[in-house]
């Protein structure tokens, strides 16, 4: 597998590089990639089927300068930005193989990156799945994840909260309108938090549990820059809901 770290200038080209990844790998037969991001500036993201208005609180983002964009993976709504480490994997879907479906490459997925995890966190302290894609420890989410298929590859992607401003995601983020029952109907501060852990211990147990050593060179530049500009700088992706 190959890896790219790779943080773009705006938000918007970082969401369209996890897409034009997966286009360029569908495309091309590609081989299978694993990227590691962190934008220096907040921004909300909205998943593909997410009202905007349901799930955030815009006057309050206008007022901060915190730009709403639109992924085109499913899931809930999140605040991306410093400390928040960010990664995706692109992955072949073959038949008969845990990524052949929807559900079985969750959890094909989301075991792998939770013995990741568990790896160096220790004996002290058990990560769980929880819901269908999170992570957790003792019932308190650190990563969410979020899926999105073509025929022959997958994207699946998401983040870890490692020292991120909780309390301005209970500013900008109203109670989502869809919730894992554990939840339990807890407020965001009370249901988040920040895992103990550095970005490069995470990134280093993820290349690790997924094999990815070699550097992935020349990433489709020029398809990043038109999927950034036409469809995710566009106002009518991003409040399309």
């Amino acid at each position: 597998m190959n890896v790219l770290d790779l943080t773009l200038p705006s938000p918007a080209e970082n969401l369209a590089c996890d897409e034009a990844l997966l286009d360029w790998c569908e495309e091309n037969n590609g081989d299978e990639i694993l990227r590691f991001w962190e934008s220096p500036q907040p921004f909300v993201v909205v998943g593909y089927a997410n009202k905007v208005a349901t799930e955030v609180n815009a006057p309050a983002c206008e007022a901060r300068g915190i730009p709403i964009l639109r992924r085109c993976s499913g899931g809930g709504t999140v605040l991306q930005g410093r400390g928040c480490l960010s990664y995706a994997l692109i992955l072949k879907v073959a038949e008969n193989s845990p990524t052949a479906s929807i559900s079985g490459a969750n959890r094909f997925i989301m075991e792998r990156n939770r013995d990741a995890i568990q790896s160096i966190i220790g004996s002290e302290q058990t990560v769980s799945i929880r819901g269908c894609t999170d992570l957790t420890v003792d019932d308190v989410k650190f990563s969410g994840n979020s899926q999105r298929r073509r025929k022959h590859y997958l994207l699946f992607h998401g983040t870890f909260l490692w020292d991120y401003d909780l309390a301005m995601i209970g500013e900008v983020l109203r109670m989502p309108s869809q919730q894992p029952d554990y939840r339990k109907d807890r407020r965001h501060l009370d249901f988040i938090s920040n895992a103990k852990l550095m970005p490069e211990q995470i990134k280093g147990a993820l290349m690790d549990v997924w094999k990815a050593k070699t550097a992935l060179q020349n990433p489709p530049m020029e398809k990043i820059a038109a999927l950034a500009r036409d469809k995710y700088s566009a106002r009518e992706w991003n409040y399309k809901f």
